[in-house]
């Protein structure tokens, strides 16, 4: 699946430009400090609250989620 090598590939670089999932939304990442909450806040402030999880890992203490927005 085309998806899946992307956010592989987005993983490794918090700055690249958004990668698309096979339904056409972009995904985005985004890194926090592990027992935060702030990735979440993130997520849902910029999707006014309704966002799906692509994948989230953690490494080191940082937290590294990538979402997408659910479609309005």
């Amino acid at each position: 699946m085309l998806a899946a090598g992307a956010i592989v590939v987005l993983g490794g670089c918090s700055s690249s430009a958004p990668l698309f999932l096979s339904d056409g939304r972009a995904t985005t990442l985004v890194q926090c400090r592990v027992g935060s909450d702030s990735c979440s806040q993130q997520a849902s402030a910029a999707c006014n609250g309704a966002y799906d999880v692509v994948r989230q890992s953690s490494e080191g203490g940082t937290l590294n989620l990538i979402y997408a927005c659910r479609a309005k």
